[in-house]
């Protein structure tokens, strides 16, 4: 999968969890452009994508990562 398939994939993902088809995410997107992402909403994104991409997160990866395309990046090496 490429990186840019991968980044289809987790943009419907926040769709889907932050209910709003005209959501759109960029590489720089992180909790602060996104007002309904909680700690709860960011729980439930975390699990959806490792559910759908089919990869498992530790907690220190996920706590250092600082946005979208930190993510993607962390995905495409756990790939």
């Amino acid at each position: 999968m490429t990186r840019e398939e991968l980044f289809t994939k987790v943009e419907e993902i926040f769709k889907d969890i932050f209910d709003d088809e005209s959501l759109v995410i960029q590489d720089s997107t992180n909790s602060s452009d996104i007002d309904e992402w909680d700690s709860l909403n960011h729980i439930n994104l975390v699990v959806a994508i490792e559910k759908e991409i089919g990869i498992k997160f530790n907690f220190d990866e996920l706590a250092e990562l600082k946005n979208v395309g930190a993510m993607i990046d962390l995905m495409m090496k756990k790939k």
